[in-house]
């Protein structure tokens, strides 16, 4: 962390630190000292007596000493509004997200609208298997029915 000419810095700015502090995942780091935050909520709903699993993006300004990229988890402060969107400011980076190989290759073709050719493999046998399952079962019904409804529905 080098010394840095920005204003909005928490660590060499004027900017102040106040409310909320939170944690989550870097998802994006493309627009210019901003990054776009995703944190995973886990909430209980009385009605259904179950938990609810919840994402909610956080933008944020990204300091040039601090220099967050994608996948690090990252620790944000609350502070006034920046911009029309902004309001918190990355205070530092806690560790990295662990990404696994086949994650990324379908997050990679998943921008191009298709899986990696051993999943596509695998769901097209499933889905034959199924398909012959309800065939036969479809072949025996049809043949029972004839047996014991034929004679009735004569």
């Amino acid at each position: 962390m080098g010394d840095c000419n920005d204003k909005r810095c928490p660590v060499h700015g004027e900017i102040s630190v106040r409310g909320n502090v939170l944690k989550g995942v870097v998802v994006s780091a493309k627009p210019d000292k901003t990054v776009v935050i995703e944190r995973s909520i886990v909430r209980y709903m009385p009605k259904y007596e179950r938990y609810k699993k919840e994402k909610s993006k956080i933008y944020a300004h990204n300091p040039p000493c601090i220099a967050v990229k994608e996948n690090d988890i990252v620790r944000v402060g609350e502070t006034r509004k920046l911009s029309k969107t902004k309001s918190f400011v990355v205070l530092g980076i806690i560790g990295k997200k662990k990404v696994i190989k086949a994650e990324e290759e379908i997050a990679a073709d998943k921008g191009k609208g298709r899986l990696p050719k051993s999943g596509v493999e695998e769901i097209a046998e499933e889905v034959e298997e199924e398909a012959g399952k309800m065939l036969e079962g479809i072949g025996k019904k049809a043949a029972k029915g004839k047996k014991t409804n034929g004679g009735a529905a004569e």
